[in-house]
């Protein structure tokens, strides 16, 4: 009997994540091409179908083995259309994705967001263990995330539901965020909100190893892990300030949706229990304690892979493959 495989393809600024997938979620064939970004984007999906057809050719597979793809690209995208309604770093505005990549392949295809992708990989195949109840958090360069219930993803009206990183975390004088607003909570979880905050609060603690890397600007966040596991006082500081105000967010939204299994994923998590503890910590503070009973915090397993999982999901969910 044929193999049939499911698509899964992550469209990032700089590489497309691409993979063959089993029905089961057990990536087969997994591979990159680089991102050609110029003329607003307009060569992505050129690369993209060629890129299919010649990993088909390579594997002596066709066409017919491929029951159908499932992308995901930044920004807010129009669920029923498959619209990416903007995507600054491809030079993409008002894009039909769906149908420009229908076109090129003539297999179905199914968008969504790529940080909704990544939830739904971990909730497959990762730390959510097939939970049906799942949030998904990534702290990387910004802060992104996916919030399912009973298996779906929440898109809400416009395609703007699970953005996480834009909770509203300090409501005066917060910092100023990519989206436009000040204060959110990608200003303070995200590794440069945690840069950020270190060289604020450096003048507060002379003795902190941290000074020289703040004064000479080569800080980053994974220094401030480093220190910390120093017991470094100012790193302690602000993992303190990024857990607390993670951990109020995390509480909050879980108070709204009842989570059996909340995922921190992203570069940032790689920093393992010197944040994910005291999260945890402030979250029984701020959850509503049959929420908090309920919930289980967890660190992603699925890396770089969650995003074309995900894929696969969505669209073994929407063509019916069993």
């Amino acid at each position: 009997m044929t193999k049939k495989w499911l698509v899964g393809i992550d469209i990032g600024g700089t590489t497309i994540k691409m993979a063959f997938i089993t029905i089961s979620g057990e990536i087969d064939h997994k591979w990159e091409i680089p991102t050609d970004v110029g003329n607003q984007g307009e060569n992505i999906i050129i690369d993209v179908a060629k890129a299919l057809k010649d990993k088909l050719v390579e594997l002596g597979a066709t066409m017919e083995q491929l029951g159908g793809i499932g992308i995901g690209a930044p920004g807010p995208v129009q669920i029923e259309s498959g619209l990416i309604y903007e995507a600054v770093n491809l030079g993409w505005k008002e894009y039909p994705l769906k149908k420009k990549l229908e076109d090129a392949t003539g297999l179905p295809v199914i968008v969504d967001n790529d940080a909704n992708l990544a939830a739904l990989g971990e909730m497959w195949k990762g730390a959510g263990e097939k939970a049906k109840d799942v949030i998904v958090v990534t702290l990387g360069t910004g802060v992104g995330g996916g919030i399912i219930t009973n298996g779906h993803i929440i898109h809400g009206v416009n395609g703007a539901g699970g953005e996480i990183g834009h909770i509203t975390s300090v409501p005066d004088g917060g910092a100023p965020c990519n989206c436009g607003k000040t204060g959110c909570l990608e200003t303070i979880a995200s590794a440069t909100g945690i840069v950020r905050q270190t060289i604020e609060q450096v003048e507060k603690y002379p003795d902190s190893t941290l000074v020289d890397k703040v004064n000479n600007r080569t800080v980053t966040a994974k220094d401030v892990f480093d220190a910390a596991k120093g017991n470094d006082s100012l790193a302690l500081a602000v993992i303190d300030q990024t857990a607390f105000h993670l951990g109020l967010a995390l509480a909050n939204l879980s108070n709204g949706v009842n989570p059996e299994k909340i995922v921190i994923g992203g570069g940032v998590s790689r920093a393992g229990d010197v944040l994910v503890t005291p999260i945890k910590l402030y979250f029984e503070k701020f959850a509503f304690p049959r929420v908090a009973i309920g919930a289980e915090l967890s660190i992603a397993t699925l890396g770089n892979d969650a995003g074309v999982i995900g894929g696969a999901w969505l669209i073994k969910e929407e063509v019916g493959l069993k």
